[in-house]
């Protein structure tokens, strides 16, 4: 089935309880299968330097065994770009990554970074792969996504996701006001980080926004009822939204 607005289910945190006690179980690629069965569009994996997560093997695996597309996220670094060369995933998000992280902790810096990103993102356009920068929603940043020749750019909703009554309202302005700058710069937009099921309604009705990519949230609720129902729930918030929205806006 396709749908209006994507979904993009990380599995990283699968691996994350696999790799407390070490071995094979919970498997996340059978967490891919399952989220296939439930309505996802694609999956995400981030492979980290330090592999804490998510590991070289799984990223083969999900490339060879899944059918869905895989967005592989990852850091802009020689290891990393080779790994992606040889593995060529349909898509790569480049984010920014730091080795005392808990997890990702603001978007990409474009900007700061523009000439050490330029070869990355030639080199994996020049082996069909799409890119895509994780950037908070930033003018600047999504001015110079589009400079660098990146086909997608991915916001950063962790603030809206984190803040209360009026900032939380304030941090969605800025993520719409973003999602328009990057439709007329003829991107494409997705954003991720830090959605539930009470926050993304809003993301889900900017009917600019093409993918939202969802993890952590998704295994947590997991444990209490299951992956599957999880992502069902997700799925099903995320299309009801989108369809209101859609309806308002041709009304």
């Amino acid at each position: 089935m396709t749908h209006d607005l994507r979904l993009g289910v990380n599995i990283d945190h699968v691996a994350t309880i696999r790799n407390a006690r070490g071995g094979r179980h919970p498997d996340p690629v059978r967490a891919a299968r399952l989220a296939a069965e439930a309505g996802a569009d694609g999956i995400t994996a981030h492979l980290r330097e330090d592999r804490r997560h998510i590991s070289d093997t799984d990223i083969h695996r999900l490339k060879d065994e899944i059918d869905l597309p895989l967005n592989l996220e990852m850091a802009a670094t020689a290891e990393m770009l080779d790994i992606a060369l040889a593995t060529r995933p349909p898509k790569v998000c480049l984010v920014p990554e730091k080795r005392q992280e808990l997890t990702t902790e603001g978007g990409l810096d474009a900007a700061a970074q523009h000439a050490a990103l330029e070869p990355y993102i030639g080199r994996l356009h020049g082996a069909g792969i799409r890119v895509s920068l994780f950037v908070d929603p930033d003018r600047v940043q999504i001015a110079v996504a589009e400079a660098l020749g990146a086909d997608v750019v991915e916001l950063h909703t962790g603030p809206y996701c984190d803040a209360e009554g009026g900032r939380r309202e304030a941090e969605l302005d800025r993520l719409k006001a973003a999602a328009r700058e990057v439709l007329a710069r003829g991107l494409e937009c997705h954003a991720g980080h830090g959605l539930s099921f009470d926050t993304v309604g809003p993301i889900a009705a900017m009917v600019e926004v093409s993918e939202l990519n969802i993890g952590h949230f998704l295994v947590g609720e997991a444990i209490f009822g299951g992956l599957e129902s999880s992502i069902r729930r997700m799925r099903a918030i995320m299309d009801k939204a989108r369809a209101e929205a859609s309806g308002k806006r041709s009304a």
